[in-house]
């Protein structure tokens, strides 16, 4: 395993091993949130993604969101009406939104990832869900804390890990049988494209890079994306190479790009796949050159991000993409439809799964008032 890939595993490794420290000195001083909170008959024992034993409240009525993706779980789960509180980012999912219009006035106690305690406590969320970044900061973990009020890490690398994480809230917030019927979905979906997927010859995979939010950011090991690309049956050309870190965030030089030229590009942020292909630098790719640089779609998040939610559904459209010929069963905008309204009770229209699949005009930019 190389340099880069070893270093994101110890960030991450290192960032859990914090986030158990801090939380389990907590745990002795009475109200505070730890292995011994909220001691009594109506509470619930929960594991979270940083293996904390944390006790929450049997029934839960408010629920804060202060990760993208937990709100997006809990609105899958059928609590959306229920999050009092949320990141910005949140209220700038239209899918999200016309989902759950009340996200749109809920409390943001969050700003540059600082918790606004005041917020937090006026929100008066029974249970938080929180990320690493903010669990593995002493400051933050402090303010929470002197809340009393539990919050549970939700972090993950892999497919097992995001599914861990999602059985856990729906543990915490009472929806265990939706979460279980969503993990069922994403199994069934793996096994799909897995079923032919395994057949391919190594030498006709195809070699795909893969760009995050940034036409240079990539994927290393240990990251969800480069797990879910490999059930796919491409070869993920970042994963295991010398990649730059900076912020927990991994870039390629376009020379490294150059050097691997991928036969397929897909980018996940809108915008992105017009500017590699109309960008002169890039003109010299296979990929640029043979016009198989893709917009992945975008529905309530991004699909296929790190954080993203419909990972299942990005598992199938880019087994569909990649290889139209061996999966001419999957028709993505039928399983569109479905995904959105069996786990979320939406009935999307036919403009509405045209605009998800193109990945375009489904966020509000930031400073924009929509």
């Amino acid at each position: 395993m190389r340099k880069a890939a070893l270093s994101r595993l110890f960030v991450f490794s290192l960032s859990l091993l914090i986030i158990i420290s801090l939380l389990l000195t907590g745990c002795t001083d009475g109200g505070k949130v730890g292995l011994e909170q909220n001691k009594s008959s109506n509470t619930v024992l929960v594991t979270d993604s940083a293996g904390r034993t944390v006790n929450v409240p049997e029934k839960v009525n408010k629920i804060g969101c202060l990760y993208a993706f937990s709100g997006h779980v809990v609105a899958m789960l059928g609590k959306g009406p229920n999050v009092v509180a949320v990141v910005e980012g949140l209220k700038r999912d239209k899918l999200l939104t016309q989902m759950v219009p009340t996200i749109k006035d809920t409390m943001t106690p969050v700003s540059s990832g600082a918790i606004n305690i005041e917020e937090l406590i006026k929100a008066d969320p029974d249970i938080v869900f929180v990320q690493t970044d903010t669990a593995s900061n002493p400051g933050e973990v402090e303010k929470l804390q002197k809340t009393g009020i539990p919050f549970l890490v939700v972090a993950f690398n892999s497919i097992k890990e995001q599914q861990f994480a999602i059985e856990m809230i729906g543990k915490a917030i009472g929806a265990e049988d939706k979460a279980k019927e969503y993990i069922d979905y994403y199994n069934s979906c793996i096994k799909q494209v897995l079923d032919k997927a395994d057949r391919i010859p190594e030498s006709q995979k195809l070699r795909l890079y893969h760009s995050v939010n940034e036409a240079a950011r990539t994927d290393t090991r240990n990251t969800l994306p480069a797990d879910w690309i490999e059930v796919t049956g491409a070869i993920n050309v970042s994963v295991d190479k010398n990649l730059k870190l900076i912020e927990d965030k991994h870039f390629a030089s376009l020379e490294q790009i150059y050097l691997w030229d991928p036969e397929v590009i897909m980018a996940n942020e809108s915008g992105v796949a017009d500017y590699i292909l109309t960008n002169k630098q890039w003109a010299g790719l296979k990929a640029v050159k043979d016009r198989k640089v893709y917009q992945m779609p975008n529905g309530i998040s991004r699909w296929g991000h790190p954080g993203s939610l419909e990972t299942p559904l990005a598992v199938l459209w880019t087994a569909k993409t990649l290889y139209p010929e061996m999966f001419t069963e999957i028709n993505m905008a039928a399983e569109t439809k479905a995904f959105y309204k069996e786990f979320f009770n939406f009935e999307l229209t036919d403009e509405d799964v045209t605009k998800i699949l193109a990945g375009k005009g489904m966020r509000i930019s930031k400073g924009s008032k929509g």
